[in-house]
């Protein structure tokens, strides 16, 4: 075979390494620890690279907001409540870290079976195929009860939800956020849609009753939207519901005429979807707002996001 052309290398342009920038240095890298290093020493032992200087941004921008009196707000799907992390955003409530709670109907489900069982979260894999699955009757028949006391005592869907689990002896009211919520009269807001949870699998479903319920708390986040100036909105781990609602209680905010330029914009999830990319962290930031991705379990990133602001790194 006969044998083909090689470039020849020889006449190559190069330049010395101490010219080029480099996006990495040592001084960057992760510091070996003490087997007793307190949060403070682990967190400025951390790489300062990629997502972890992100999520310092972020602490830092979360950080501003508070000092400056902006709200935060905190979203979340069902997922963070099925993780145990109830508990903990109740400590971020207490430390004054959350000024309104957006969940959507899964999570607020969930949130009750831990507060009046201590357990949830069935196996679906097994439950479906005896036609079984959503059938638990205490879980939904009393949830639905509530939820039609709140809509004629004139309350949200968050509203009716907390009343009913914080103001009663729930055998593990501790463990309920919801419930927590309702202690500190905190804003929260719950939003489904259409046929999507258990619920709706039970006779004593009222459409009406969750359209009226539902439909105060999607006004009821718009109003607390008007705020949003200078503070920030978290999505955790809903990648649907959540990031639709916000986008529209956020455009009539807007169009009512709140200033909402400059603020923060998180999503945590295992996986980054489109829905949350759009709707809350390119979209709303348009006009000079910081956005942030962070991918992984919940059950990881939000300890470790909550201790980054309770101990003041």
């Amino acid at each position: 075979m006969t044998p083909k052309k090689e470039l020849d290398l020889s006449g190559v342009k190069r330049y010395s390494i101490n010219d080029r920038p480099s996006k990495v240095n040592g001084d960057q890298f992760a510091r070996p620890l003490e087997k007793k290093a307190d949060f403070s020493t682990f967190w400025e032992s951390l790489p300062d690279i990629l997502q972890v200087s992100r999520l310092k941004a972020l602490v830092k921008n979360l950080r501003a907001s508070r000092e400056r009196g902006a709200p935060i707000y905190w979203m979340m799907g069902g997922h963070v409540i099925k993780v145990g992390l109830g508990p903990l955003m109740a400590q971020l409530i207490r430390e004054g870290w959350v000024q309104g709670i957006f969940m959507n109907s899964a999570a607020s489900i969930h949130d009750s079976e831990i507060a009046r069982f201590g357990s949830t979260s069935e196996d679906v894999d097994v439950a479906i195929r005896d036609g079984s699955f959503g059938m638990a009757e205490e879980t939904s028949v009393e949830y639905l009860e509530a939820l039609k006391d709140g809509e004629r005592a004139g309350l949200g869907w968050g509203e009716a939800m907390a009343t009913w689990l914080g103001d009663k002896g729930h055998a593990h009211r501790e463990k309920s956020l919801l419930a927590h919520c309702y202690d500190h009269d905190l804003l929260v807001t719950i939003h489904g849609a259409l046929g999507t949870d258990i619920i709706w699998q039970h006779p004593e479903m009222s459409g009406a009753s969750l359209g009226q319920v539902g439909e105060r708390d999607f006004k009821k986040m718009a109003f607390a939207l008007q705020d949003l100036e200078g503070g920030a909105v978290l999505n955790w781990g809903s990648a649907v519901i959540m990031p639709e609602v916000f986008l529209k209680a956020f455009t009539v905010a807007r169009n009512l005429g709140a200033k909402m330029e400059v603020f923060t914009t998180a999503n945590f999830d295992m996986i980054q979807h489109y829905r949350p990319r759009v709707n809350v962290l390119e979209r709303p930031t348009q006009g000079g707002g910081e956005k942030f991705a962070v991918t992984g379990h919940h059950e990881i990133m939000m300890p470790l996001l909550a201790q980054a602001l309770i101990s003041g790194v």
